[in-house]
């Protein structure tokens, strides 16, 4: 039901659509909603993109900020990948790194209107739970960050509660035992959350 667009020259095709497709419905799993209700495009390049947005400085005024990127999700119903990313994380399910469930997490936590780290919350998840447990692991992730300190999750979660629900999605996929080991209450709630057990899948 979603609309597939190639940007820089690539072309779609049947293996781009179920790949991404593939991945992003395993956050789907056993959870009663609805397929990405508010996504309509997904737009692919072929490889990693620049992009530029504005940001506001201290003193109020704007200046641009280019990024080199390979995915982005936006809340009018976009996301946007580069495929030679995508392809990299199915090449490496264990390395903690996977464009396609950081994006479509994203997704996810924006269908209450805000992308804030925070979901929808149903079932054995509470959201008094979940914000202990989220604010205290984003806090640990920051400190690991700042003394460059060993960590399984990658330090691009500590930019902001959003992005560290997202690095947490890829991290509880695709190293689930090392995440439970390190960070049981992390893990207890996103399993509670996605209803599955990656550990189980090895």
């Amino acid at each position: 039901d979603k609309q597939y667009f190639g940007c820089g020259g690539l072309q779609i095709n049947d293996e781009i659509r179920l790949t991404i497709a593939a991945e992003a419905c395993l956050l789907l799993l056993n959870r009663p909603t609805g397929i990405y209700p508010d996504l309509r495009y997904i737009l692919v390049y072929p490889y990693g993109f620049r992009t530029a947005h504005d940001k506001l400085n201290a003193d109020g005024t704007l200046s641009s900020d280019a990024q080199n990127l390979s995915g982005e999700s936006w809340q009018n119903g976009k996301v946007i990948l580069s495929w030679d990313d995508v392809e990299h994380g199915l090449a490496d399910f264990q390395d903690g790194h996977n464009v396609v469930l950081h994006e479509f997490s994203h997704q996810l936590d924006s269908e209450n209107g805000s992308t804030n780290g925070v979901p929808p919350l149903h079932g054995s998840n509470s959201i008094k739970t979940w914000a202990k447990v989220f604010s205290t692991e984003f806090s640990a992730l920051n400190n690991a960050a700042e003394l460059h300190q060993h960590t399984v999750m990658n330090y691009y979660g500590a930019t902001n509660a959003a992005e560290f629900f997202a690095v947490a999605t890829e991290t509880f996929f695709e190293k689930p035992a090392q995440l439970e080991r390190l960070h049981p209450l992390l893990y207890s709630e996103l399993a509670k959350y996605y209803r599955v057990d990656p550990r189980q899948w090895r």
